[in-house]
């Protein structure tokens, strides 16, 4: 059985890498994301309701909400945790360091293994498919409404906003370059349904992308991708996104030199878990936000 909806945001931690990396990327969306967690205290946060009467119905409606099969919000919050499943050992080996020391990468180059740029450019498809079908799962459409997700992006904000901004710099920027969504795009259209098949986070993930086959979902992960790329380049445009400027961000917590950013790619996806992390509180706003509107 699956966690109830208020253990996860009751587990959500505090502190750590992964939050020290958004923290980092506070610059491209100054104040937009507080790292709100625990089940109650998020209640209030987004409620601003101080009487425990009523946030104690708010939160057993959003419970009853999550719980209900017939919605898509363990979908969503299954696909979240699946396209980040991080390798936790590492990521556990590089928190034994003590908090608010930064941690050498050095120590990891042997343990980490950088992607291919046709496996970076496949995990970055993935993980934007998996918001696009977790935001139709959420707001009850069809998966491939990749007009209304599109449309949605420009009004994103909060743990959002910082996690497709997070997608923009870990997953495109310091891993394929400033040309990175270019260098995707023709990634994607290299890549035959085989190779998309023998990728695991496709295996896990494929019967909810839209497609009869291997074929049609890669021809809809590229859709997506392409569809997206004004309101990514948008982003970089806005901030003058380079991977040097994103790098600079997360040497505050992070020792690595330059000529190393494949393998700081490679240990920013094994070591953080963003996506989960940001997905499990948007999901709880937005199961808190119906919740409220239904009593």
């Amino acid at each position: 059985m699956s966690k109830a909806i208020f253990e996860l945001v009751d587990e959500l931690p505090t502190s750590g890498l992964t939050i020290s990396m958004l923290n980092a990327l506070d610059f491209i969306a100054p104040g937009e994301w507080q790292n709100t967690v625990g089940f109650v205290n998020t209640i209030k946060t987004v409620t601003g309701e101080t009487d425990d009467s009523l946030i104690q119905q708010i939160g057993e409606r959003a419970i009853y909400l999550y719980n209900d099969r017939s919605q898509g919000y363990q979908t969503a919050m299954w696909l979240y945790q699946t396209v980040d499943s991080t390798d936790k050992a590492l990521g556990a080996a590089a928190l034994a360091n003590k908090v608010g020391e930064s941690i050498p990468l050095l120590g990891f180059l042997n343990s980490i293994t950088p992607k291919s740029d046709k496996a970076q450019t496949i995990d970055l498809s993935l993980k934007l498919v998996a918001e696009l079908v977790a935001f139709c799962q959420i707001n009850g459409i069809p998966g491939d409404s990749i007009g209304d997700f599109v449309a949605s992006l420009g009004e994103y904000s909060g743990e959002s906003l910082i996690r497709m901004v997070a997608l923009v710099c870990v997953d495109g920027l310091i891993p394929l370059g400033p040309d990175f969504l270019n260098k995707a795009l023709s990634g994607l259209n290299q890549t035959n349904p085989n190779e998309l098949d023998q990728n695991s986070t496709f295996q896990s993930i494929k019967n909810v992308i839209p497609g009869n086959n291997a074929g049609s979902k890669l021809n809809f992960i590229g859709e997506s991708l392409d569809s997206v790329k004004g309101w990514m380049n948008g982003i970089v445009a806005a901030n003058n996104l380079t991977p040097q400027k994103v790098v600079g961000n997360l040497q505050n917590f992070i020792q690595f030199s330059d000529d190393k950013l494949d393998y700081l790619a490679a240990f920013l996806d094994v070591a953080t878990n963003y996506y989960e992390h940001t997905g499990t509180q948007t999901l709880a706003r937005r199961l808190i936000e119906r919740a409220v509107a239904e009593i």
